[in-house]
């Protein structure tokens, strides 16, 4: 989610009922060393309270400083210890550390000696087919103090292919005593209520699914309720779509936005006529405010249909 989930993204989110929203990746190397950079993934503001701070690492020492410098800016701290991108894995970081069980539980050591607010960790289910070890990596976090795990039980060298094996998610959640969180396949309503019901885990993340598509959240906790939903017109879409594209302007200014907004419309329109060529349209936009008529003829074209 790294890129995507900016505060304008998570005020997004929020106001469709999110109930926690964590901040994009942050490099716990780059923290230390006051990269301008890396401090800006740490803005936040009152509309996405309570927030996740959410670093990633290798080293122990580094990732305990990290975590003593981010003990103000959010109401929680997370380790990422899943993510797949070879990047990060390059660097000993993200789901590479599923193959050092010794090295998670001295980085959660560490962490714990400055940190004493709450503290999650996100896992996959292994770094391969052949060794899947969530389980032992749950009981190392349990061990050490940590107040919740979210487990996408993929594992790391099946990257996002095939389907996440929900039974993991199950096992894990009767094995420890600290709450367990779902990951994995969530696409639509049905998918968050099933897999409530088919692991017991105690809350599901939303990743790729939430991606053009907040309206997910608000019907997953509707049908919760026993409450039926309308999916959402070209109408509200365009009114989503331009409010998410304000907070990116106010936020990051007019240039930025306009470099990254083109994803989320894309995702913004799925679904509705016209959507492959109306990608192809904004991607040769040359500044924002063609972008933002592209995106209004686009969408009032579909409403008048």
């Amino acid at each position: 989610m790294a890129g995507i989930t900016n505060l304008p993204y998570r005020r997004i989110m929020k106001s469709f009922g999110a109930g926690l929203v964590y901040s994009e990746m942050v490099s716990a190397n780059g923290l230390i060393r006051d990269g301008k950079r890396t401090q800006q993934l740490l803005n936040t503001c009152s509309d996405e309270y309570p927030l996740g701070i959410q670093l990633f690492g290798d080293d122990p020492q580094v990732l305990s400083q990290a975590a003593a410098m981010t003990a103000k800016a959010g109401a929680l701290l997370d380790i990422n210890m899943g993510c797949p991108v070879k990047k990060v894995v390059r660097s000993g970081a993200g789901s590479a550390l599923l193959q050092d069980p010794l090295r998670i539980a001295a980085i959660l050591t560490a962490i714990r000696k400055v940190y004493t607010g709450p503290l999650t960790v996100k896992i996959r289910s292994g770094w391969d087919d052949k060794s899947p070890n969530f389980m032992e990596i749950g009981r190392i976090a349990e061990a050490e103090g940590v107040d919740a795990i979210t487990l996408h039980p993929r594992s790391r060298n099946q990257g996002f292919s095939g389907l996440s094996n929900w039974d993991q998610i199950a096992e894990l959640k009767l094995a420890l005593n600290i709450p367990v969180f779902g990951s994995g396949d969530i696409y639509t309503a049905e998918d968050g209520v099933k897999m409530f019901k088919h692991t017991n885990c105690d809350a599901i993340m939303i990743g790729r699914g939430g991606y053009g598509n907040p309206w997910l959240i608000s019907q997953i906790i509707a049908l919760l309720a026993g409450k039926t939903f309308q999916p959402p017109s070209a109408e509200e879409k365009l009114k989503v779509a331009l409010h998410h594209m304000q907070l990116h302007c106010e936020q990051f200014g007019e240039f930025k936005a306009f470099l990254e907004m083109r994803k989320h419309l894309c995702w913004y329109a799925r679904g509705i006529n016209g959507a492959s060529q109306f990608r192809t349209t904004i991607h040769k936009s040359s500044d924002l405010d063609q972008l933002i008529a592209t995106t209004n003829k686009f969408f009032t074209q579909t409403i008048a249909i």
